[in-house]
Protein backbone atom coordinates (compact mmCIF):
# COMPACT_ATOMS: atom_id res chain seq x y z
CA UNK A 1 0.00 0.00 0.00
CA UNK A 2 1.32 3.59 -0.48
CA UNK A 3 -1.55 5.71 0.58
CA UNK A 4 -1.37 9.50 0.20
CA UNK A 5 0.49 10.79 2.95
CA UNK A 6 -1.16 14.09 3.20
CA UNK A 7 -4.59 12.81 3.11
CA UNK A 8 -3.74 9.80 5.38
CA UNK A 9 -2.06 12.57 8.33
CA UNK A 10 -5.48 14.27 8.05
CA UNK A 11 -7.48 11.16 9.00
CA UNK A 12 -9.32 11.28 12.24
CA UNK A 13 -8.66 8.78 14.76
CA UNK A 14 -12.42 6.97 14.58
CA UNK A 15 -12.19 6.80 10.25
CA UNK A 16 -8.07 5.73 10.53
CA UNK A 17 -9.13 2.72 13.56
CA UNK A 18 -12.27 2.10 10.94
CA UNK A 19 -9.33 1.83 7.54
CA UNK A 20 -7.48 -0.11 9.51
CA UNK A 21 -9.69 -2.77 10.81
CA UNK A 22 -11.08 -3.22 7.16
CA UNK A 23 -7.58 -3.62 5.90
CA UNK A 24 -7.55 -0.52 3.71
CA UNK A 25 -4.49 0.96 5.51
CA UNK A 26 -2.09 -0.09 7.65
CA UNK A 27 -1.32 1.50 11.24
CA UNK A 28 2.53 1.47 9.80
CA UNK A 29 1.45 3.72 6.99
CA UNK A 30 -0.86 5.83 9.36
CA UNK A 31 2.21 6.21 11.46
CA UNK A 32 4.69 6.77 8.52
CA UNK A 33 2.60 9.47 7.38
CA UNK A 34 1.91 11.27 11.26
CA UNK A 35 6.13 11.00 11.32
CA UNK A 36 6.44 12.62 8.28
CA UNK A 37 4.08 15.58 8.97
CA UNK A 38 6.20 15.72 12.50
CA UNK A 39 9.53 16.16 10.40
CA UNK A 40 7.58 18.59 7.96
CA UNK A 41 6.64 20.98 10.86
CA UNK A 42 8.27 20.36 14.08
CA UNK A 43 11.31 22.91 13.21
CA UNK A 44 8.62 25.16 13.86
CA UNK A 45 6.31 24.10 16.00
CA UNK A 46 8.20 22.10 18.52
CA UNK A 47 5.53 20.16 19.79
CA UNK A 48 7.28 16.92 20.75
CA UNK A 49 9.63 16.64 23.86
CA UNK A 50 9.86 12.93 22.82
CA UNK A 51 9.32 11.44 19.87
CA UNK A 52 11.36 7.71 19.08
CA UNK A 53 10.83 6.88 15.55
CA UNK A 54 11.89 3.54 15.41
CA UNK A 55 10.00 2.32 18.25
CA UNK A 56 6.55 4.71 16.90
CA UNK A 57 6.84 2.19 13.82
CA UNK A 58 7.81 -0.92 16.23
CA UNK A 59 4.35 -0.60 17.81
CA UNK A 60 2.63 -0.15 14.58
CA UNK A 61 3.95 -2.79 13.60
CA UNK A 62 3.14 -4.84 16.38
CA UNK A 63 -0.36 -3.92 15.78
CA UNK A 64 -0.32 -4.78 12.14
CA UNK A 65 0.89 -8.11 12.51
CA UNK A 66 -1.73 -8.44 15.40
CA UNK A 67 -4.58 -7.37 13.05
CA UNK A 68 -2.84 -10.12 10.35
CA UNK A 69 -3.59 -12.89 12.80
CA UNK A 70 -7.55 -11.71 13.26
CA UNK A 71 -6.95 -10.15 16.77
CA UNK A 72 -8.37 -6.70 17.30
CA UNK A 73 -6.35 -4.80 19.96
CA UNK A 74 -9.35 -2.79 20.55
CA UNK A 75 -11.21 1.06 19.42
CA UNK A 76 -7.54 2.60 19.16
CA UNK A 77 -6.05 -0.22 16.84
CA UNK A 78 -2.87 1.23 15.22
CA UNK A 79 -3.85 4.93 15.95
CA UNK A 80 -0.98 7.07 17.00
CA UNK A 81 -1.95 9.52 19.91
CA UNK A 82 0.56 12.10 21.73
CA UNK A 83 0.61 12.20 25.71
CA UNK A 84 1.62 14.89 27.71
CA UNK A 85 4.74 14.46 29.02
CA UNK A 86 3.44 14.49 32.41
CA UNK A 87 1.59 10.91 32.45
CA UNK A 88 4.16 8.36 33.36
CA UNK A 89 5.30 5.47 30.32
CA UNK A 90 7.73 2.88 31.49
CA UNK A 91 9.27 3.20 27.35
CA UNK A 92 9.71 6.85 27.32
CA UNK A 93 11.02 9.68 29.61
CA UNK A 94 8.34 11.44 31.53
CA UNK A 95 10.09 15.18 32.46
CA UNK A 96 7.07 17.12 33.24
CA UNK A 97 8.53 20.45 31.21
CA UNK A 98 11.36 21.13 34.49
CA UNK A 99 14.85 20.56 34.60
CA UNK A 100 14.58 18.40 38.00
CA UNK A 101 12.66 15.66 36.28
CA UNK A 102 15.55 15.54 33.79
CA UNK A 103 16.48 11.91 32.28
CA UNK A 104 13.41 10.82 34.92
CA UNK A 105 12.40 6.97 33.22
CA UNK A 106 9.27 6.01 35.32
CA UNK A 107 9.33 1.49 35.98
CA UNK A 108 5.32 1.68 35.27
CA UNK A 109 2.50 3.23 32.86
CA UNK A 110 0.30 5.82 33.78
CA UNK A 111 -3.49 4.81 33.95
CA UNK A 112 -3.93 7.33 30.45
CA UNK A 113 -0.52 5.27 29.15
CA UNK A 114 -2.07 1.71 30.02
CA UNK A 115 -5.43 2.26 28.78
CA UNK A 116 -4.29 3.36 25.05
CA UNK A 117 -2.50 0.90 24.98
CA UNK A 118 -4.57 -1.58 25.60
CA UNK A 119 -7.32 -0.18 23.35
CA UNK A 120 -4.64 -0.94 20.54
CA UNK A 121 -3.06 3.06 20.38
CA UNK A 122 0.42 3.60 19.25
CA UNK A 123 1.87 6.10 21.40
CA UNK A 124 3.60 8.24 19.73
CA UNK A 125 5.54 10.38 22.06
CA UNK A 126 5.43 13.07 24.58
CA UNK A 127 3.96 16.47 24.05
CA UNK A 128 5.35 19.29 25.50
CA UNK A 129 4.35 20.82 28.77
CA UNK A 130 5.09 23.99 30.37
CA UNK A 131 6.69 24.35 33.28
CA UNK A 132 5.72 21.23 35.90
CA UNK A 133 2.15 21.71 33.96
CA UNK A 134 1.78 25.71 35.32
CA UNK A 135 2.37 28.93 33.94
CA UNK A 136 5.92 29.03 32.67
CA UNK A 137 6.07 27.95 28.84
CA UNK A 138 8.01 25.31 26.84
CA UNK A 139 9.73 25.85 23.60
CA UNK A 140 6.25 24.73 21.64
CA UNK A 141 4.83 27.66 19.07
CA UNK A 142 1.01 28.26 17.59
CA UNK A 143 1.33 26.59 14.38
CA UNK A 144 -1.18 28.85 12.80
CA UNK A 145 1.80 32.03 14.01
CA UNK A 146 5.06 30.65 15.18
CA UNK A 147 5.73 33.92 17.15
CA UNK A 148 2.14 33.54 19.02
CA UNK A 149 1.72 31.39 22.10
CA UNK A 150 -0.18 27.99 21.23
CA UNK A 151 -1.57 28.26 25.18
CA UNK A 152 -0.84 25.67 28.15
CA UNK A 153 -0.24 23.84 29.98
CA UNK A 154 -0.76 21.35 27.28
CA UNK A 155 1.02 23.02 24.66
CA UNK A 156 2.28 20.46 22.54
CA UNK A 157 -0.97 18.49 22.46
CA UNK A 158 -3.07 20.93 20.91
CA UNK A 159 -0.37 22.40 18.40
CA UNK A 160 0.59 18.76 17.35
CA UNK A 161 -3.55 18.00 16.45
CA UNK A 162 -3.46 21.41 15.24
CA UNK A 163 -0.28 20.89 13.17
CA UNK A 164 -1.80 17.68 11.59
CA UNK A 165 1.32 15.70 13.33
CA UNK A 166 -1.29 13.05 15.38
CA UNK A 167 -5.09 12.89 15.05
CA UNK A 168 -5.88 12.60 18.83
CA UNK A 169 -3.86 14.01 22.05
CA UNK A 170 -4.22 13.81 25.58
CA UNK A 171 -3.63 16.71 28.15
CA UNK A 172 -4.74 17.89 31.75
CA UNK A 173 -6.60 20.79 32.87
CA UNK A 174 -6.38 22.18 36.47
CA UNK A 175 -7.03 26.16 35.47
CA UNK A 176 -7.72 26.37 31.47
CA UNK A 177 -4.88 24.16 30.46
CA UNK A 178 -6.95 22.55 27.86
CA UNK A 179 -10.03 24.68 26.74
CA UNK A 180 -7.69 27.69 26.47
CA UNK A 181 -4.73 25.62 24.11
CA UNK A 182 -7.61 23.99 21.91
CA UNK A 183 -8.85 27.63 21.74
CA UNK A 184 -6.00 29.26 20.55
CA UNK A 185 -4.53 26.41 18.23
CA UNK A 186 -7.96 25.73 16.63
CA UNK A 187 -8.67 22.35 17.59
CA UNK A 188 -11.33 20.62 19.96
CA UNK A 189 -10.67 20.51 23.54
CA UNK A 190 -12.49 18.62 26.16
CA UNK A 191 -12.37 18.69 29.84
CA UNK A 192 -14.62 15.76 31.02
CA UNK A 193 -16.53 16.27 34.55
CA UNK A 194 -14.10 16.10 36.90
CA UNK A 195 -13.40 12.76 38.10
CA UNK A 196 -14.20 10.97 34.61
CA UNK A 197 -10.94 10.06 33.91
CA UNK A 198 -8.04 8.42 35.85
CA UNK A 199 -4.85 10.56 37.48
CA UNK A 200 -2.81 8.03 38.68
CA UNK A 201 0.49 8.07 37.21
CA UNK A 202 0.26 11.56 36.64
CA UNK A 203 2.06 14.42 38.03
CA UNK A 204 -0.55 15.80 40.65
CA UNK A 205 -0.83 19.65 41.16
CA UNK A 206 -4.10 19.48 43.14
CA UNK A 207 -6.36 16.70 44.08
CA UNK A 208 -9.94 18.69 43.71
CA UNK A 209 -9.02 20.13 40.61
CA UNK A 210 -6.97 18.04 37.97
CA UNK A 211 -8.53 16.67 35.59
CA UNK A 212 -7.45 14.54 32.00
CA UNK A 213 -9.01 16.05 29.32
CA UNK A 214 -8.47 15.43 25.29
CA UNK A 215 -8.01 17.16 21.82
CA UNK A 216 -9.24 16.13 18.55
CA UNK A 217 -10.16 17.48 15.31
CA UNK A 218 -13.89 16.05 15.32
CA UNK A 219 -16.14 15.57 18.46
CA UNK A 220 -16.92 12.10 17.39
CA UNK A 221 -12.98 11.18 17.81
CA UNK A 222 -12.97 13.40 21.43
CA UNK A 223 -16.43 10.86 22.30
CA UNK A 224 -13.79 7.65 21.44
CA UNK A 225 -11.25 8.90 23.39
CA UNK A 226 -12.77 10.28 26.63
CA UNK A 227 -14.97 6.87 26.01
CA UNK A 228 -12.08 4.80 25.95
CA UNK A 229 -10.36 6.48 29.15
CA UNK A 230 -13.00 6.67 30.88
CA UNK A 231 -12.41 3.25 32.53
CA UNK A 232 -12.69 2.79 36.41
CA UNK A 233 -9.66 2.56 37.90
CA UNK A 234 -9.77 2.19 42.10
CA UNK A 235 -6.11 4.39 42.24
CA UNK A 236 -7.60 7.42 41.68
CA UNK A 237 -9.56 8.45 45.10
CA UNK A 238 -12.30 10.89 43.07
CA UNK A 239 -13.65 7.90 40.44
CA UNK A 240 -16.43 6.29 41.26
CA UNK A 241 -17.18 2.47 40.34
CA UNK A 242 -20.04 2.83 37.52
CA UNK A 243 -20.43 1.26 34.10
CA UNK A 244 -18.02 2.82 31.37
CA UNK A 245 -20.10 5.90 29.80
CA UNK A 246 -21.68 5.21 26.17
CA UNK A 247 -20.11 8.42 25.05
CA UNK A 248 -19.63 7.69 21.29
CA UNK A 249 -23.63 6.36 20.74
CA UNK A 250 -24.85 9.01 22.49
CA UNK A 251 -22.81 12.14 20.68
CA UNK A 252 -23.93 10.08 17.30
CA UNK A 253 -27.71 10.39 18.09
CA UNK A 254 -30.15 13.59 17.29
CA UNK A 255 -31.60 15.24 20.56
CA UNK A 256 -34.53 14.25 21.46
CA UNK A 257 -35.74 18.06 21.09
CA UNK A 258 -33.54 20.61 19.97
CA UNK A 259 -31.60 22.29 22.18
CA UNK A 260 -31.83 25.80 23.79
CA UNK A 261 -28.41 27.53 25.29
CA UNK A 262 -27.90 29.73 28.04
CA UNK A 263 -25.59 32.57 26.59
CA UNK A 264 -23.27 33.41 29.67
CA UNK A 265 -20.43 36.26 29.27
CA UNK A 266 -19.14 34.96 32.56
CA UNK A 267 -17.56 36.98 35.41
CA UNK A 268 -14.47 38.05 33.73
CA UNK A 269 -16.39 39.32 29.98
CA UNK A 270 -14.14 42.62 30.73
CA UNK A 271 -11.46 40.58 29.77
CA UNK A 272 -12.82 39.77 26.24
CA UNK A 273 -11.15 41.38 23.47
CA UNK A 274 -12.84 42.92 20.59
CA UNK A 275 -12.40 39.90 18.26
CA UNK A 276 -14.23 37.68 20.72
CA UNK A 277 -16.93 40.41 21.30
CA UNK A 278 -17.91 40.80 17.40
CA UNK A 279 -17.57 36.72 17.38
CA UNK A 280 -19.94 36.79 20.49
CA UNK A 281 -22.39 38.82 19.07
CA UNK A 282 -22.42 37.13 15.45
CA UNK A 283 -22.66 33.50 17.25
CA UNK A 284 -25.53 35.00 18.92
CA UNK A 285 -27.21 36.18 16.34
CA UNK A 286 -27.13 33.05 13.97
CA UNK A 287 -28.38 31.06 17.16
CA UNK A 288 -31.31 32.93 17.43
CA UNK A 289 -34.11 32.15 19.80
CA UNK A 290 -31.93 29.05 20.37
CA UNK A 291 -30.61 30.79 22.58
CA UNK A 292 -30.98 33.41 26.07
CA UNK A 293 -28.50 35.57 27.40
CA UNK A 294 -28.24 34.57 31.04
CA UNK A 295 -26.46 36.53 34.04
CA UNK A 296 -24.75 35.09 36.76
CA UNK A 297 -25.13 36.46 40.37
CA UNK A 298 -22.59 38.22 41.69
CA UNK A 299 -21.34 35.85 43.79
CA UNK A 300 -19.84 33.90 41.21
CA UNK A 301 -17.73 37.01 40.90
CA UNK A 302 -15.14 35.38 43.72
CA UNK A 303 -15.17 32.31 42.12
CA UNK A 304 -11.44 33.33 40.74
CA UNK A 305 -10.19 33.97 44.03
CA UNK A 306 -11.97 30.58 45.24
CA UNK A 307 -9.80 28.67 42.76
CA UNK A 308 -6.91 30.37 43.22
CA UNK A 309 -6.50 29.94 46.43
CA UNK A 310 -7.25 25.64 46.06
CA UNK A 311 -4.92 25.93 43.14
CA UNK A 312 -2.01 27.51 44.45
CA UNK A 313 -2.14 25.88 48.35
CA UNK A 314 -1.88 22.63 46.82
CA UNK A 315 0.74 23.46 44.50
CA UNK A 316 2.40 24.47 47.20
CA UNK A 317 2.02 21.33 48.84
CA UNK A 318 2.29 19.01 45.66
CA UNK A 319 5.58 20.70 44.53
CA UNK A 320 7.54 21.24 48.11
CA UNK A 321 9.99 18.75 47.65
CA UNK A 322 10.64 19.52 44.28
CA UNK A 323 11.19 23.16 45.78
CA UNK A 324 13.27 22.20 48.29
CA UNK A 325 15.49 20.17 45.90
CA UNK A 326 16.06 22.80 43.33
CA UNK A 327 14.75 25.51 44.18
CA UNK A 328 17.17 27.57 41.83
CA UNK A 329 16.26 25.27 39.06
CA UNK A 330 12.42 26.60 39.43
CA UNK A 331 11.57 29.47 37.35
CA UNK A 332 10.95 33.03 39.08
CA UNK A 333 7.14 32.96 38.33
CA UNK A 334 6.67 29.17 40.09
CA UNK A 335 8.57 30.26 42.80
CA UNK A 336 6.11 33.26 43.27
CA UNK A 337 3.29 30.93 43.13
CA UNK A 338 4.31 28.22 45.69
CA UNK A 339 5.13 31.35 47.87
CA UNK A 340 2.00 32.79 48.01
CA UNK A 341 0.27 29.01 48.13
CA UNK A 342 2.25 28.71 51.69
CA UNK A 343 0.57 31.66 53.01
CA UNK A 344 -3.16 30.67 51.89
CA UNK A 345 -4.93 29.79 55.33
CA UNK A 346 -6.52 25.92 56.21
CA UNK A 347 -9.70 28.28 57.36
CA UNK A 348 -9.91 30.03 53.67
CA UNK A 349 -8.84 26.82 51.44
CA UNK A 350 -12.02 24.56 53.42
CA UNK A 351 -14.42 27.87 52.71
CA UNK A 352 -13.33 28.36 48.82
CA UNK A 353 -14.53 24.42 48.52
CA UNK A 354 -17.19 24.87 50.42
CA UNK A 355 -18.03 27.99 48.02
CA UNK A 356 -17.29 25.54 45.01
CA UNK A 357 -20.70 23.20 46.14
CA UNK A 358 -23.06 26.67 46.59
CA UNK A 359 -21.91 27.20 43.01
CA UNK A 360 -22.16 24.19 41.60
CA UNK A 361 -26.01 24.17 42.98
CA UNK A 362 -26.10 27.54 41.37
CA UNK A 363 -25.30 26.30 38.20
CA UNK A 364 -27.80 23.28 38.51
CA UNK A 365 -30.73 26.03 38.25
CA UNK A 366 -29.39 26.94 34.68
CA UNK A 367 -29.57 23.09 33.35
CA UNK A 368 -32.84 22.27 34.58
CA UNK A 369 -34.02 24.88 31.71
CA UNK A 370 -31.10 24.87 29.01
CA UNK A 371 -29.29 21.78 27.47
CA UNK A 372 -25.58 23.94 28.27
CA UNK A 373 -23.71 26.71 28.66
CA UNK A 374 -22.23 28.61 25.91
CA UNK A 375 -19.48 30.88 26.61
CA UNK A 376 -15.69 32.23 25.70
CA UNK A 377 -12.90 29.79 26.02
CA UNK A 378 -10.27 32.77 26.37
CA UNK A 379 -10.24 36.43 25.59
CA UNK A 380 -9.55 36.54 22.32
CA UNK A 381 -7.10 34.65 19.71
CA UNK A 382 -3.54 33.32 21.12
CA UNK A 383 -1.32 36.54 21.71
CA UNK A 384 1.79 37.37 20.50
CA UNK A 385 4.96 36.64 21.82
CA UNK A 386 6.54 33.28 24.00
CA UNK A 387 6.67 34.84 27.18
CA UNK A 388 3.44 33.81 28.56
CA UNK A 389 0.68 31.40 27.74
CA UNK A 390 -2.50 33.55 27.60
CA UNK A 391 -5.09 33.88 30.40
CA UNK A 392 -7.18 30.79 31.55
CA UNK A 393 -9.83 33.18 32.94
CA UNK A 394 -12.90 32.03 30.99
CA UNK A 395 -11.82 28.19 32.47
CA UNK A 396 -11.89 28.97 35.34
CA UNK A 397 -15.24 28.59 37.38
CA UNK A 398 -15.85 25.75 34.94
CA UNK A 399 -12.76 23.95 36.53
CA UNK A 400 -13.34 25.18 39.71
CA UNK A 401 -17.15 23.27 39.95
CA UNK A 402 -16.18 20.14 37.36
CA UNK A 403 -17.89 20.21 34.85
CA UNK A 404 -17.44 19.13 31.59
CA UNK A 405 -16.43 21.72 29.01
CA UNK A 406 -15.15 21.68 25.41
CA UNK A 407 -13.51 24.52 23.26
CA UNK A 408 -15.62 24.28 19.84
CA UNK A 409 -13.45 26.19 16.74
CA UNK A 410 -16.43 28.26 15.68
CA UNK A 411 -14.96 31.70 15.81
CA UNK A 412 -11.79 33.73 14.47
CA UNK A 413 -10.36 37.02 14.69
CA UNK A 414 -9.66 39.61 12.11
CA UNK A 415 -6.40 38.20 11.52
CA UNK A 416 -8.11 34.81 10.71
CA UNK A 417 -7.08 33.51 14.02
CA UNK A 418 -8.89 31.08 15.73
CA UNK A 419 -10.91 32.09 18.99
CA UNK A 420 -12.58 28.69 20.48
CA UNK A 421 -16.06 29.02 21.71
CA UNK A 422 -16.91 27.18 25.25
CA UNK A 423 -19.65 25.11 25.51
CA UNK A 424 -19.96 23.43 29.26
CA UNK A 425 -22.65 20.93 30.77
CA UNK A 426 -24.15 19.76 33.76
CA UNK A 427 -21.26 17.85 36.02
CA UNK A 428 -21.59 14.22 34.95
CA UNK A 429 -23.69 14.84 31.93
CA UNK A 430 -20.34 14.58 29.07
CA UNK A 431 -22.48 12.43 26.77
CA UNK A 432 -25.54 14.91 26.60
CA UNK A 433 -23.04 17.96 26.03
CA UNK A 434 -20.53 16.23 23.41
CA UNK A 435 -24.53 15.81 21.32
CA UNK A 436 -25.30 18.95 21.76
CA UNK A 437 -21.68 20.82 20.77
CA UNK A 438 -21.95 18.00 17.61
CA UNK A 439 -25.68 19.58 16.57
CA UNK A 440 -24.01 23.51 17.52
CA UNK A 441 -21.53 22.52 15.01
CA UNK A 442 -23.74 21.28 12.10
CA UNK A 443 -26.30 24.01 12.99
CA UNK A 444 -23.84 26.51 12.18
CA UNK A 445 -22.63 25.01 9.54
CA UNK A 446 -25.46 25.08 7.94
CA UNK A 447 -26.68 28.75 8.80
Amino acid sequence: MNPDTDSLSGLGAMEAARRIRAGEITSEDLVGACLAAVDAREDEVQAWAFLDRDHARAQAQRADAAHRSGVDLGPLHGVPVGIKDIFDTNDMPTECGTPLHAGRKPEYDSAVAAVLRSAGAVILGKTVTTELAVYTPGKTRNPHDRSRTPGGSSSGSAAAVAAGMVPLAVGSQTNGSVVRPASYCGVLGFKPSFGTISRYGALAQSRPLDTVGVFARNIPDVALATEVLSAYDPRDPDMRPMAQRRLCDVAASEPPLAPVLALVRSPVWDLAESDLQDGFAELAEALGEACDEVSLPETFDRALDWHRSVMYADLAKSYQSLYERGSERISAKLREILDEGRKVLAVDYNRALDWRDVLTVGLEQIFERYDAIVTPATPGPAPAGLDSTGSPAFCTLWTFCGLPAISLPLLSGAEGLPIGAQLVGRRGDDARLLRTARWLVETLAQA
